[in-house]
């Protein structure tokens, strides 16, 4: 008999008690000893998780009115010291989690330490604490003041909403260093002549790893972000959904993000952690999960996947990567990263992952739990997110020249 389920049934069980919900961990396992057509009898719900650094990650927020009136657009503000962008009207602006403050000495005394930025700010936020607000502007006729300087609060702002423009990469490189010194990436730190591989994935954990073509995680998708509700807003920049795959239909290197928004008053300073890198600079790590519904046996497929079937790309960081230089050193698959040591160019490499496999799992059992408790229904997407399945005839952007 052919499994078909609808969100709509799913939600349905899951306001009368009797949803099977599973992490992505469980469905393998079940998989393993079921296979995928009774597993797919058996459960409405896959559960997923990643915890680690999203720099295209921010938020913004409505300060409210001071009196007099002040125009923040055209003029500077400042969080704590750190630049936010106020172009938008009177007194909405936005907080990236790379920013730093003006007196930063950055990369000057190499390398820097970044102590403190866009992403340690956001955490202040969340965690109740009071931040000092200053802003120069111009004066109008309608908007009088010309400078302010206060402490504000989330509970007293209007509004305060994550916007994050590209989270939850499906699948990135494995970073080495060819060179003989020492370099400071986004990566991490790689030691000269191979001298460890970093990498960043939840592997068989990850979201977009678990829906591979986009099939249930669309615009709109209902999800668990930094510990409260959000939803996918739009396919995230740098969306590639024709990146190379395996027969698996496991992107072999980076491809699809999504855009992500949710209320920042919801969420939990331990879900959202400002993060300094040394010698590259600041960035928010971010603690997402994603609910995979079964609708048919071929998405318990997708979700039983595991860490020996899912590839990643070797890449050098001293070179290729930024020179722009296209090319791998070769594959691994992430059983052989977690295993503590992989192959590249003969020589026996340490890795190691700037995500949380441990964290990532407790937000996957997290989000396991709101929806066998009744507190998470399934969403269904209002459109779908590019990609093989979506009937979007998606076209990579060509190289541009440097002018």
């Amino acid at each position: 008999m052919r499994i078909m389920r609808t969100i709509k049934q799913i939600n349905d069980k899951i306001k009368k008690g009797e949803v099977v919900a599973l992490t992505a961990e469980e469905v393998i396992e079940l998989v393993a000893k079921k296979g995928a057509k009774k597993a797919a009898e058996e459960v409405d719900v896959v559960t997923t998780g990643t915890f680690g650094p999203m720099c295209s990650s921010g938020a913004y927020f409505n300060i409210g009115h001071s009196k007099p009136k002040i125009k923040l657009g055209g003029g500077t503000c400042t969080l704590n010291d750190v630049l936010v962008y106020a172009g938008f009207a009177a007194v909405d602006i936005y907080l990236g989690a790379t920013a730093v403050p003006d007196d930063d000495p950055r990369n000057k005394v190499y390398p820097g330490e970044f102590k403190y930025g866009g992403g340690h700010v956001i955490n202040e936020i969340v965690a109740g604490k009071d931040i000092r607000l200053v802003a120069t502007t111009y004066g109008t006729d309608c908007y009088p003041r010309r400078k302010l300087e206060t402490l504000v609060n989330i509970r007293d702002l209007n509004e305060a909403v994550l916007f994050n423009m590209r989270n939850c990469y499906q699948n990135y490189n494995v970073a080495v260093n060819l060179s003989d010194k020492s370099i400071h990436t986004y990566m991490g730190t790689l030691k000269p002549n191979l001298g460890n591989a970093n990498y960043c994935s939840a592997g068989q954990l990850s979201p977009l790893l678990k829906d591979p073509y986009y099939r249930t995680i669309g615009i709109g998708t209902k999800i668990f972000l930094g510990g409260g509700i959000g939803y996918v807003a739009w396919q995230g920049t740098q969306h590639n959904p024709v990146a190379p795959r395996g027969e698996n239909g496991i992107p072999k290197s980076p491809a699809g993000t999504i855009a992500v928004i949710g209320d920042l008053k919801q969420m939990k300073p331990e879900w959202l952690v400002g993060t300094s890198m040394l010698g590259y600079g600041v960035s928010l790590i971010v603690g997402m999960g994603v609910p995979i519904p079964v609708l048919d046996e071929q998405a318990i497929k997708f979700a039983a996947i595991s860490d020996e079937e899912i590839y990643a790309q070797i890449v050098d960081y001293s070179s290729s990567y930024p020179q722009g230089i296209s090319g791998s050193l070769g594959e691994v698959n992430y059983a052989q990263l977690k295993s503590g040591k992989i192959a590249v160019q003969g020589k026996q490499v340490a890795t190691g992952n700037l995500s949380s496999y441990s964290k990532a799992r407790e937000i996957s059992e997290e989000l396991k739990s709101w929806i066998k408790k009744g507190d998470f229904l399934l969403s269904e997407p209002v459109a779908p997110l590019p990609g093989a399945e979506s009937g979007y005839a998606f076209k990579p952007l060509k190289e541009r020249p440097i002018i």
